[in-house]
This record gives structure tokens, C-alpha cells and sequence, in this order.
């Protein structure tokens, strides 16, 4: 029978020949992450239903990873970090990325793949919606409430009902101006926030294959954007480069590659001559208002942000270090790695001999830890959090009130290239300005 990526990966994990969309199956999770905002909650469900003193199904597959509420003084969030910790070490949990740290590593959604935590082939859970971000691995991920992380725990297998899938596909060559956050936008834009509701979003094409690794984790990252199960991008040499140098971290374990079958049968299909895009924008409050930066060229903005899970990769900061490079930025401008690791980057990267730091500390900008800081809002002192209704610009994934502080401030999504043209004017600028 000939399957999706998403069927083949679900019947592997289902011990079945083959799976169809629409049928419920019970499946083997090969990797659960959880993190501080969620992970108390799983951990009381799971005491509840298995034991106060129960052992999870498998302490080499649970990843846990702070990230959320962690570089703050409230009282709340820095509990929800102690019940993680009390929980590892009664585990005797391997991968806890403990905050305050030598092994603290940042957003969950980009440390799982740094840490060799994401093969293609498997199955990987997180109590976050953007757990989808590891389907760039040729595998299937998504977000879990903690009811179900919580069985999980106890299990190591979850019943969920196989999706159908809708079809991307990117052809053509990439201009320079663009990158994959003008990709997903232009999806959303076009199929809406509910679009791809509880449905795989398969991502194929000469485009898409021409991307980095980190630039398909953005694409995979926002299918939840679009309301979609997972996102999903078949494992090539790419992939697999990057797969086996960060598995050696894990134990360099055996995966499965599936590839796109003839015949496969989609419930709808978009194509795209990326060629053919210009800059796309999400005006607030969702990520499917969608419009062209030359539409919104000229609207005024208070402040700039670079960072999160979508667009805190040193990719995106490459991209934006080399339009700020030399020049000030007019408002104020927020830095913020993902990751431990992408911070380092921000000093080892260099572009005409100065580091992606200096060039963005000479513009003018600020640099926080890393961390998902502003993303989601959280404490009053999460850094760049907008604590007054001004306007921003913004490479995070989100857009909904309140979600980056006050719930009448105004949050423009855009690709880092359109985010730092747009810094150093204070005004939405189309990135083809600056880029050769």
C-alpha cells in the first residue's frame, strides 16, 4: 500500500504494515520532551495515575529542558524548575538540561536536534505545540497536553488518530531577499490558521531541498500555525550529515529513512515557484494576515525582535547580522539565540572579519540570554517583553494578543531579513533594499 511520510513513520511505530488517515492506532514514542512550563503538570499526572514513586517507561528517551520562564525572579516560574529537578534526579534522568548549568542548552525546539535527540524515522512528543519544529528530521513530532505526556511517562506508547496529509511543494531557486519564514507565511496566508487542522503538512520540492537544515526547521516549526498535526521534510544527505555528527551525543542509535512513495494520496496540494515571492508580513493579531512588505512599507514600528525557536538559529542571525553590519539601528532592537550553542555562534561567526555579536552590539541592538525571553510573554521581567501597547517586528511565530506582553500591542511577523531592514529605518522595510 503506498503511504505519506507521515503514514509510513506512524506505521512503523504502530508494528503495521500500513496505516490510513483517519484510523486510530496505538503507537511506540521513541523520544518525550517536556519542559518548565508543562513538565510539573505531566509529572503530577503521572505520580497520579502510576505511583508517587513510579520509574518512567524509559529514562533514556524522556528529554526534559527549562527554557520557557527560567531568567526570571518570579517565585512561580522558578518552582516549576525545581519540580523538574526533583523529578531528574529521582529518575536518574541522562538528558536534563538543567538552567543555572554547564549543561543548559536553551529552546527545547532547537537543543533536541543539537543534542542528537531527533532521528528520521521515529517518533518524538513534547508537551509544545511547536514540537513539531523536528519533522525538518524526517520524523514525526508534535505537541502532546500533559494528560497524554503523562501516560506516556508510564507507558512509552500513545492512541492518536492518523492525519491525512496536504502537500507543499517549493520549486525554483531562492532569491537572496527571502528566506523560509517568507515560505510558511505565504502558506499560512493562503490556507489559513485552521487550513491544515489536524492534518500533516508535507514539505517536498527542489526549494525546499536547497535549504539548510535550521531554515527547514522553520518551515516544519510554524505548520502548527497553519493548525496542523506535524510537518514533515523527507531525510536527505543533509539531513543525515547533520543527524549522525550530533547522534554521537546520544549514542549514535540506528534510524529508519522514509522517502516520498508514487502514488501516495494527499488531501490537497499547494505549489509555490519561490522564485516568484516577494517578502511576506503577518499583521496582528494572526499569522495568516498575511501581505507583502510592500504593502506595509513605511508602517511605523517601536522596536525589532530576532529570536525564539523560529527565528533564533544562527542562520537567522547571519541573515540579519549582514544587513545591520556597519550601520544603527532606530528603535529598539532585541537579540536573543535559542540555544547555548547558537550563543557561542553569535562570537565564532564572522562576517568581513567582525563577530555576528559585535556587528549586532555596534548597531546598537541588545542581547539576551538564550532562551524563548519574550515569545510567550511570561513574567513581567522576561527580557524584550512588551510591557506597553507599541508596535514590533518581530521573527517569533506568533502574533496572537498578549503573546509577547501586553494584549494591545501590535506584533508584525517577518522573516530576520525583513526584521533587521526594518530596525535600522523603524519602519517596515522591505529587506530587497539591503540585500544584493
Amino acid at each position: 500500500m503506498t503511504m505519506t511520510m507521515t503514514e509510513q513513520v506512524l506505521a512503523r511505530a504502530a508494528k503495521r504494515d500500513a496505516v490510513r488517515p483517519g484510523e486510530n492506532v496505538w503507537v511506540d514514542v521513541d523520544v518525550q520532551m517536556t519542559h518548565d512550563v508543562c513538565g510539573p503538570g505531566t509529572i503530577g499526572i503521572f505520580k497520579k495515575q502510576f505511583g508517587e514513586h513510579a520509574k518512567v517507561w524509559d529514562a533514556d528517551k524522556l528529554v526534559i529542558i527549562p527554557d520557557h520562564y527560567i531568567f526570571t525572579a518570579d517565585v512561580m516560574a522558578n518552582r516549576n524548575v525545581d519540580v523538574l529537578r526533583a523529578f531528574a534526579k529521582e529518575q536518574g534522568l541522562k538528558y536534563f538540561y538543567d538552567v543555572g548549568t554547564e549543561n543548559y542548552k536553551g529552546v527545547c525546539h532547537i537543543a533536541l536536534p543539537e543534542e542528537g535527540h531527533t532521528r528520521p524515522g521515529e517518533v518524538l512528543l513534547g508537551t509544545d505545540s511547536h514540537t513539531c519544529t523536528a519533522g525538518a528530521f524526517g520524523l514525526f513530532a508534535t505537541g502532546i497536553g500533559n494528560t497524554d505526556a503523562g501516560f506516556v511517562l508510564g507507558t512509552g506508547k500513545t492512541w492518536l488518530k492518523v492525519p491525512p496529509t496536504i502537500r507543499v511543494v517549493f520549486t525554483g531557486k531562492l532569491p537572496p531577499y527571502l528566506m523560509a519564514k517568507d515560505l510558511i507565511l505565504a502558506v499560512i496566508g493562503d490556507i489559513g490558521v485552521d487550513g491544515a487542522t489536524y492534518r500533516a503538512l508535507e514539505f517536498d520540492g527542489d526549494g525546499v531541498f536547497a535549504l539548510n537544515i535550521e531554515e527547514r526547521m522553520t518551515l516544519c516549526n510554524m505548520a502548527i500555525e497553519a493548525g496542523g498535526k506535524n510537518g514533515i521534510i523527507p531525510a536527505d544527505a543533509v539531513t543525515t550529515k547533520y543527524v549522525d555528527e550530533r547522534g554521537v551525543k546520544t549514542g549514535s542509535k540506528p534510524y529508519t529513512i522514509f522517502k516520498p512513495l508514487a502514488g501516495a494520496q494527499f488531501y490537497s496540494e499547494y505549489t509555490y515557484d519561490v522564485s516568484r515571492l516577494e517578502p511576506v508580513v503577518a499583521k496582528p493579531h494572526s499569522p495568516d494576515n498575511k501581505a507583502s512588505v510592500t504593502e506595509l512599507k513605511g508602517t511605523k514600528l517601536d522596536r525589532a525582535y530576532i529570536g525564539s525557536c523560529t527565528g533564533g538559529k544562527l542562520t537567522d542571525f547571519r541573515a540579519a547580522a549582514a544587513i545591520l553590519k556597519g550601520k544603527e539601528v532606530r528603535i529598539d532592537t532585541f537579540v536573543v539565540p535559542a540555544t547555548t550553542e547558537v550563543a557561542r555562534g553569535l562570537d565564532t561567526e564572522m562576517i568581513g572579519g567582525v563577530s555576528l555579536r559585535d556587528i549586532f552590539l555596534n548597531a546598537g541592538a541588545k542581547i539576551g540570554d538564550a532562551s524563548c525571553a519574550a515569545c510567550l510573554g511570561g513574567p513581567s521581567d522576561t527580557f524584550g517583553r512588551l510591557n506597553t501597547p507599541i508596535s514590533c517586528i518581530s521573527t517569533t511565530n506568533r502574533n496572537f494578543p498578549g503573546r509577547m506582553g501586553h494584549r494591545e500591542a501590535k506584533v508584525f511577523l517577518a522573516s530576520p531579513l525583513t526584521v533587521a531592514a526594518s530596525a535600522l529605518t523603524g519602519t517596515i522595510e522591505d529587506p530587497r533594499n539591503f540585500v544584493a
